[in-house]
């Protein structure tokens, strides 16, 4: 192992051990319990097999059989989860003939950042993370199973899933993706479009349809966003079979994997023989696995709040040193749109998560020795690739250089020496960034400061002519305990035009800028809030913000004394409590934590 791995790696075990033993404790007593349903009395297991076949009301009342829980995300408004639709019904038949029964235990809400940004809804996105948790834990509830099956690929679904499993870490999980959309047009032309558009170059009409070619069937949109950086992430850590993130939708080897994973969660039940409960296989060394992944691929800002909360739920106590520290050590080995051009389709055609595994465990930057939920106990089986035989998923060895090097490379090609986010402090409090799609000679930043409360009022500032020239655009009053969070990609075609035109420009926030956060540098889920006091509530027009995301800094040059002494300026804007159903979400943005322990309502240090 690269010595700063095992380093960072030994630092979060010993600060997370009494949490930890805790949390383990607690899985070791549920498993003492023994099997729920042999406990439920006759009327509670009645009620759970009175719409089953005979055959199955036959196995769950004995209770020799294991019963598998199907928890889903499915609906018609994601394209990534609208395959899902026929899932449960593969899984109960391998399941069935595999000897054991599924059942559909609950759907949780799933909803699209797509549809939503820019709207009021995206500010009740974040919390959706939790409230899926909360969801996953209803249809557990009825401690009726043995192992559970996860249907889930996109943006706050997969973490919100993931974290109400740990809820049930005496069970073993497996997720089950669906697989990213077929390529449309190129990511520079849709770019190029979206630009064209903001200048008032481009009509709707031309914007509708470059975007409805782009977002054009079933499956996971193809750029590297939360949805995809949710699929890499969960397979380096073991909750995928070998190979399943990235085969596409509606295919012979996309359904034959969701078979499988049927007969795979048997496996690792009780009865199987080979008892691998999910509280075991998310450890430290897992989360760190995944940590190294999103660095190494420069994968979505959204999960240096996710990762967090996802450790949380399993007692581990990550933080943002961990990720400023591993990314002295990862390196930047894949390209995918927004760090570069290819999609998500070309990253697996150039070897996928097969190569990069490979390539990162050859270089001691993962954990090879961690619990999965493959055939074998470590992670060099996941450097095998699915193939069809038959109607057959079976594995082989996976690619050992990679088809494309314009896409992933090694560690001795790789595109930077350092990681894909940086986290950046100063007076102005911790923020993230991320540099993989900046170019370098952006990543310093010292301009004045043109102040807003409401993202709108700056794309007006930007209509008006009124930001033509240098400046840091500092959009507060965006955190979780303000509004719920939202993203704010849709300030990236403007700033893109702005610094197009040679302006250097930058982004300070406590909102988020989402997966697709691109080539403008952005400092990001600044923390504390200004709605909780936070520095950027004091900052005013025209005062000197530097940025410099080499050095990890982010700084208002004010002087101390003056700074200290300004009273936090009110927000200035709309009404932000009610509509879209945000006045339900009252008592989260009440509850929730900060930006740098994860923005959870559920877990908040």
């Amino acid at each position: 192992m690269h010595t700063l791995i095992e380093r960072v790696t030994a630092s979060l075990i010993e600060r997370s051990r009494p949490t930890r033993q805790a949390y383990l404790e607690r899985l070791v007593r549920a498993v003492e319990r023994g099997r729920q349903r042999t406990h439920l009395d006759c009327g509670n297991l009645a009620h759970s097999f009175a719409a089953c076949s005979a055959p199955d009301k036959q196995a769950l009342a004995g209770g020799e059989l294991a019963n598998i829980a199907i928890v889903s995300s499915y609906n018609d408004i994601l394209s990534a989860h609208q395959p899902l639709q026929n899932f449960p019904a593969l899984i109960k038949q391998a399941v069935h003939e595999a000897g054991g029964v599924a059942q559909f235990a609950g759907g949780v809400p799933a909803m699209c950042d797509g549809v939503t940004q820019g709207q009021p809804g995206m500010e009740l996105s974040l919390f959706s993370r939790d409230v899926i948790a909360l969801a996953t834990a209803v249809a557990l509830s009825h401690n009726l199973f043995d192992g559970a099956l996860y249907l889930g690929v996109c943006d706050k679904i997969v973490p919100g899933l993931l974290i109400g499993a740990l809820s049930f870490g005496h069970l073993p999980a497996l997720f089950v993706p669906a697989g990213p959309m077929p390529s449309g047009p190129s990511n520079a032309e849709k770019q190029r479009v979206r630009q064209r558009y903001a200048e008032g170059k481009a009509g709707r009409g031309e914007l509708l349809a470059s975007e409805s070619a782009s977002y054009h069937s079933p499956g996971t949109c193809t750029f590297y966003g939360t949805a995809n950086s949710n699929q890499l992430l969960v397979e380096l850590m073991g909750l995928h079979l070998p190979g399943a993130s990235f085969v596409n939708p509606n295919t012979p080897l996309r359904e034959a994997l969701t078979r499988e994973s049927g007969k795979q969660i048997l496996k690792f039940t009780s009865q199987g023989g080979d008892f691998r409960p999910i509280g075991q296989v998310v450890d430290e060394k897992a989360i760190i696995n995944a940590v190294v992944g999103l660095l190494a691929t420069g994968g979505s800002t959204n999960h240096t709040l996710h990762l967090l909360a996802i450790a949380q739920a399993a007692g581990i106590r990550l933080e943002w040193g961990d990720l400023a520290a591993l990314s002295q050590a990862v390196p930047l080995l894949a390209r995918i749109y927004p760090n570069g051009e290819a999609d998500i389709n070309q990253f697996q055609a150039a070897g996928g998560m097969a190569l990069l595994i490979r390539t990162l465990l050859d270089a001691g930057l993962i954990h090879g020795d961690i619990l999965t939920m493959g055939n074998e106990r470590g992670l060099a089986q996941y450097t095998r690739e699915p193939w069809l035989d038959g109607a057959q998923a079976r594995w082989r060895e996976g690619p050992t250089q990679t088809r494309d090097a314009s896409v992933l490379r090694g560690v001795e090609q790789a595109f930077s020496f350092s990681g894909g986010l940086q986290v950046v402090q100063g007076n102005l409090g911790k923020a993230v960034i991320k540099v993989s799609a900046v170019k370098p000679q952006q990543w310093l930043i010292e301009a004045p400061a043109r102040v807003f409360d409401e993202q709108d009022d700056l794309l007006a500032a930007f209509t008006a002519g009124e930001l033509e020239r240098d400046f840091v655009a500092v959009l507060r009053y965006q955190g979780p305990h303000a509004m719920g969070m939202p993203e704010l990609h849709k300030l990236t075609p403007a700033l893109g035009v702005l610094q197009d035109r040679g302006f250097k420009v930058a982004l300070v926030t406590d909102g988020r800028m989402s997966g697709a956060s691109g080539k403008v540098p952005a400092a990001i889920h600044l923390s504390p809030e200004a709605a909780r006091g936070g520095p950027l509530a004091k900052v005013r027009d025209g005062d000197p913000i530097r940025l410099d995301a080499a050095a990890g800094t982010l700084d208002v040059l004010v002087d101390a004394a003056e700074f200290a002494a300004r009273v936090p300026e009110p927000r200035r804007g709309n009404d932000h409590e009610y509509g879209t159903g945000r006045e339900l979400f009252a008592a989260f943005r009440e509850l929730v934590g900060p930006a740098e322990a994860g923005a959870s309502v559920l877990y908040r240090r």
